[in-house]
């Protein structure tokens, strides 16, 4: 019974993404509000995210109500105009763990970072600052999620397992580059929940070519609602 329940609740969320493909964030945040709650949420969460949505996520046992996901849904709509503005910043609009919409905002390591470093070059800093500015101190009830990636290329004088942990070490310091000079910029610390360097792994493109290498360098950084701004949204603000 346990595994029916969760296959319908699968199925349903299926049919709400799929029936949305041309609905704003306005418009899903009632749709998936209005069938949220913790379990759907975290489902489609975790489709949307390669099975990682309930870490993007905030506030997973709260259930979240249409009007709630309406005003999201504009904050949301918002912060994504807004982000699209940054030189060098690639927006989507996901599904964060709560079925609400979240913004993905990716940035390129050939824009942050010379190859085989961590340190953020000049039109980089102007970037992050940029973002810091007029994105993430705008929308301070927002959370964030930091996350670091390289291409699948091996390291000198190092074996292939060596060559994937210090992969994933250079991720993380990457992402940890940006995590620092986002609060720098005033980004307040509890608004970013977690910094985390995942390597070679979830590549967005083939690493047999330079310039899918290029893309697989990266940096994203998720915003999502916080319990604060899901409590907001429920009284109406």
């Amino acid at each position: 019974m346990k595994g029916l329940k969760t296959t319908s609740l699968l199925l349903s969320g299926l049919f709400l993404l799929g029936s949305c493909g041309n609905m704003n964030n306005t418009t899903k945040g009632g749709l998936l509000g209005a069938g949220g709650g913790a379990a759907l949420g975290a489902i489609i969460g975790g489709i949307a995210g390669d099975g990682k949505g309930a870490a993007i996520g905030a506030a997973i046992g709260t259930a979240v109500g249409a009007g709630a996901g309406v005003i999201i849904g504009k904050k949301m709509d918002k912060a994504a105009e807004a982000a699209r503005q940054v030189e060098g910043a690639q927006v989507e609009q996901i599904t964060d763990a709560n079925g609400l919409q979240a913004v993905k905002v990716t940035f390129e390591s050939g824009i942050l970072f010379n190859t085989s470093s961590s340190a953020l070059s000049a039109s980089a800093q102007s970037s992050l600052s940029q973002f810091a500015n007029n994105v993430l101190k705008p929308n301070s009830t927002m959370d964030i999620s930091i996350k670091g990636y390289t291409d699948n290329q091996g390291w000198k004088n190092s074996t292939a397992e060596q060559s994937a942990q210090k992969n994933i070490t250079l991720s993380q310091q990457r992402a940890q580059s940006v995590s620092t000079y986002l609060l720098n910029c005033g980004v307040s610390s509890s608004q970013i929940k977690s910094v985390e360097g995942l390597g070679e792994s979830n590549p967005v493109a083939s690493n047999a070519t330079k310039e899918g290498q290029a893309q697989n360098r990266r940096v994203e950084v998720y915003m999502y609602a916080s319990q604060k701004m899901i409590q907001e949204a429920e009284a109406g603000r």
